[in-house]
C-alpha cells in the first residue's frame, strides 16, 4: 500500500501571475490544496482571507472572505467564498458561551452580500489568526501524528515552537474560542501554523504564496517524521481478489438497507489495500477505535461493520445511541444504525451510501483512514477519539440541520437498475431518465460509445453483447460491485431485420432475431432473478415490446414473432415471480423513429408497404402526434415508480393510439 509519493508544492508562478487580484489568488492556492487527497478530502479543508473594501455608502470595512459551506476546496470558485464582517467575527470570539445554532444565525446575519453561501462554521476561528490568508487541512501524516497516544508530545517534537498546538474540542463555536485563546497566548515571531489535535492543521501569512508554501512544508515535515521512524511504508500483501458471489452482495446490500430503512447503495472496493486490512487477524481491534477525524465520521460512522451481521451491528449501535442521547437529550428520530464502511475477509472492504457518490467518497475517505490507522500503529498506537466526541460529531446540531436542508431524496435514490441496448434510442432515453429520478443506471451495449455515455455519478457503461453468457455474467460482476445488487430490469436491445415476406425468410435471418430480440433476454432474466428477489424495495423488470405482439404487420415475421414470444416470457415470469414481490411489465412501444433500428431504408421500406409518404407514416396514429424515446423512457420509469407498486404482468401501449390495436 503506502503513499508512493509525498505532497509537493504545485505553486506555478505563471498561472499565480494570470490571477486578476487577491481573491482569485485565493481561488487559485485553494484548488491547489483540494487537488492533494492527502491533505483534503471531498469538501473537507478550508481557507480564508482578510481584505478591507469599501461598502455601498464608500465606508471602508474589513472582510474574511471564507469558504463557504457546500463548496470543494478542489473546484471553489471566487462564489465560494462567504464575505463576512470582521468586527462582527471577532466580537463573537470574545464571547464566553454561544450555541451553533446562534452562531449560525449570527454568521448569516454578519455577512456583507446575503446572497452568498452560508459561510464556514470555522469563520470565527479564521478571523482570530492574525494574518491575511488562513489555510487548514486534515493531512493525512500531520493526523496520524496526533492520533496516538504521545500526539501532542511528537507533534511538539516534530515542530517545536513553529506551531501552536491545540488540544481537542468540538467544532464550531467551542473550537473557535479555545483555539483563539491559545493562539493569542502561545503565538510567536516564529510561528507559521496552528496543529489541531485529532482534527487537522492551520497555515497562514501574509500572502496566499506563503500561507500555502508554509502548509506544505508543514506536512512535509510530518511525512519525513514518519518515514524516519519506519511509519510510512505500511504496504501489506493483498489476498487476490476473487469475483465476489454476487448473491451474498445482494444479500448483504439488502440487510443494511433495511437498517437504514431506505435503499442503500453498496460499493464492492477494487482498491487492494482494502483487502489486505480487511484480511488482517487483528482487523477487529484496529478498526474499531473510531475515524481519523471529526469530519470523517459523518461519512464513515463511528466504526466498520466488521463481517458480515448487520442486525449486530445496528443493536449494538443503538445501544451507543442510547447511552449518549440520554447524556446529550438527543431524540432518537435521528438515529441510522446501517454500517457505512463493512470489513469482510471474503468481499474486502465495501463502503455504503445513499447514493453510488455518497458511496464511492466513503471508500476514498476509509481508504485514507486505513492508511493513517497502519501508520499511526507502525508509529506507536492508533488512538481515535473518545467515543463521547465522536458522538456530539455525528449528532452535531449543525449536521443535522444540514441534512435536513437537503430535503426529500429522488424517488429511485440507492437503488440500481441495468439497461440493456442503451447506447442509443429507448435505451439511452431509459438511463437518463432512471439516472434523473435518483437510480443508479449499468447501461448495456454492443458499441463502446456506452462506456462514457453519461459523465455522471451513479452510471456504469459497460460493452455487452447480450447473446454472449460470458459478457453477460460479467455485466452482472460489475454492476454488484459497483452498485452492490440490482432492483430494475430493462430489456430493450433488440434488433429489426429488413422488411421481408415470409416466403423469402431464411432461417439464418430467423435464428439471429430470435437471438437477439429472445434468447438474450432469457439469459438476462435468469442471471437477474437472484437479485431481483434480494432487491430492498421487491425487484422490478420492464420489458420493450412492440406494437407488432398485439396489431403484427406483414414483412415482419421474424420482429413480430421474437417480441410475441418475448412478451409471453415476461408474462410467465410475472406468474413464477410475484410470489417473491418481483413485478413483470411490458410497454408496447410503435412509431418511435428516433431509436437505431428505425433507419432511413427502413421508414422507407415501411411507409411504402402502407401506401404512404415517410411523414404520414411517422404520423400514423390515433392522436397524430409522434412518439419520443424520453416518451417511453418516461413510462417505463413510471413503472418502476410507486405507482405502479401493485401493477404485474401488465402489457402497456405507448404508440399514439392504434386503430388495429384499440
Amino acid at each position: 500500500m503506502g503513499i508512493t509519493s509525498t505532497v509537493k508544492n504545485l505553486w506555478d508562478p505563471v498561472e499565480a501571475g494570470r490571477c486578476r487580484d487577491e481573491l482569485e489568488l485565493r481561488v487559485y492556492t485553494s484548488r491547489l490544496l483540494g487537488r492533494e487527497p492527502a491533505l483534503v478530502l471531498h469538501g473537507g479543508g478550508n481557507t480564508s482571507l482578510k481584505l478591507r473594501v469599501d461598502d455601498v455608502l464608500g465606508e471602508s470595512e474589513d472582510v474574511l472572505y471564507v469558504k463557504g459551506s457546500g463548496w470543494d476546496l478542489a473546484t471553489i470558485e471566487t462564489a465560494g467564498f462567504s464575505p463576512v464582517r470582521m468586527e462582527r467575527l471577532l466580537a463573537l470570539a470574545r464571547l464566553e458561551r454561544l450555541t451553533d445554532e446562534r452562531m449560525g444565525l449570527e454568521l448569516r446575519a454578519a455577512l456583507t452580500d446575503p446572497t452568498a453561501p452560508a459561510p464556514s462554521v470555522e469563520a470565527i476561528l479564521h478571523a482570530a489568526v492574525p494574518y491575511r490568508y488562513v489555510d487548514h487541512t486534515h493531512a493525512d501524516a500531520v493526523v496520524t501524528l496526533t492520533n496516538t497516544p504521545s500526539g501532542a508530545a511528537r507533534v511538539r517534537e516534530v515542530y517545536g515552537d513553529d506551531v501552536v498546538v491545540v488540544p481537542y474540542a468540538m467544532p464550531g463555536f467551542d473550537l473557535a474560542r479555545l483555539a483563539s485563546r491559545v493562539f493569542a497566548d502561545e503565538a510567536g515571531e516564529a510561528t507559521v501554523g496552528m496543529i489541531l489535535l485529532n482534527h487537522g492543521v492551520f497555515s497562514f501569512g501574509d500572502s496566499a504564496e506563503q500561507a500555502y508554501t508554509r502548509m506544505i512544508e508543514l506536512v512535509t515535515r510530518a511525512e519525513e517524521y514518519l518515514q524516519a521512524h519506519g511509519a510510512w511504508e505500511v504496504e501489506a500483501a493483498a489476498p487476490p481478489a476473487p469475483a465476489p458471489p454476487l448473491e451474498t452482495v445482494a444479500e448483504l446490500r439488502r440487510a443494511v438497507s433495511a437498517a437504514a430503512g431506505a435503499p442503500m447503495v453498496l460499493r464492492v472496493s477494487q482498491a487492494a489495500a482494502g483487502r489486505a486490512f480487511a484480511a488482517r487477524a487483528d482487523v477487529q481491534t484496529v478498526s474499531q477505535q473510531g475515524p481519523a477525524t471529526p469530519d470523517h465520521v459523518l461519512r464513515t460512522k463511528r466504526v466498520p461493520l466488521v463481517g458480515r451481521d448487520v442486525e449486530a451491528y445496528a443493536a449494538a449501535y443503538e445501544r451507543y445511541f442510547r447511552t449518549h442521547a440520554e447524556r446529550t437529550g438527543r431524540s432518537l428520530a435521528t438515529l441510522d444504525p446501517a454500517p457505512r464502511v463493512l470489513l469482510d475477509h471474503e468481499l474486502g472492504l465495501c463502503t455504503v451510501g445513499r447514493t453510488a457518490r455518497d458511496a464511492a467518497i466513503v471508500e476514498d475517505v476509509y481508504l485514507h483512514t486505513i492508511e493513517i490507522i497502519l501508520r499511526a500503529t507502525a508509529l506507536e498506537r492508533y488512538q481515535a477519539l473518545p467515543e463521547a466526541d465522536i458522538f456530539d460529531v455525528e449528532y452535531w446540531d449543525l449536521e443535522q440541520a444540514k441534512l435536513r436542508r437537503g430535503g426529500e431524496p429522488p424517488p429511485l435514490a440507492g437503488e440500481v437498475a441495468l439497461v440493456t441496448g442503451a447506447a442509443s434510442g429507448i435505451g439511452r432515453a431509459c438511463a437518463e431518465e432512471l439516472l434523473a429520478e435518483g437510480a443508479a443506471v449499468v447501461a448495456l451495449d454492443r458499441d463502446p460509445a456506452v462506456v462514457s455515455l453519461f459523465e455522471r455519478d451513479g452510471f456504469l457503461g459497460v460493452r455487452c453483447d447480450v447473446t454472449a453468457e460470458d459478457d453477460v455474467s460479467a455485466a452482472f460482476l460489475a454492476a454488484v460491485s459497483a452498485f452492490g445488487g440490482l432492483d430494475m430490469l430493462v430489456l430493450n436491445a433488440g434488433i429489426f431485420p429488413r422488411s421481408r415476406a415470409i416466403d423469402e425468410l431464411g432461417l439464418d435471418e430467423w435464428r439471429a432475431t430470435m437471438q437477439v430480440n429472445l434468447d438474450a433476454n432469457l439469459v438476462l432474466l435468469r442471471e437477474a432473478a437472484p437479485l431481483l428477489r434480494r432487491a430492498p424495495r421487491y425487484g422490478r423488470v420492464v420489458v420493450v415490446g412492440s406494437k407488432n405482439v398485439p396489431a403484427p404487420g406483414p414483412g415482419a415475421a421474424a420482429y413480430s414473432a421474437s417480441k410475441a414470444a418475448l412478451t409471453q416470457l415476461a408474462r410467465v415470469a410475472a406468474l413464477e415471480w410475484g410470489p417473491a414481490g418481483v413485478r413483470v411489465n411490458v410497454v408496447h412501444p410503435n412509431a418511435v423513429y428516433d431509436t437505431g433500428i428505425w433507419t432511413d431504408e427502413v421508414l422507407s421500406e415501411r411507409a411504402e408497404r402502407y401506401g404512404l409518404t415517410v411523414e404520414e407514416y411517422r404520423r400514423s396514429n390515433v392522436l397524430r402526434d409522434e412518439v419520443t424515446s424520453r416518451d417511453v423512457a418516461r413510462l417505463v420509469t413510471a413503472l418502476c415508480g410507486p405507482a405502479f407498486a401493485k401493477t404485474t404482468g401488465a402489457q402497456v401501449p405507448i404508440d399514439g393510439g392504434n386503430e388495429r390495436v384499440i
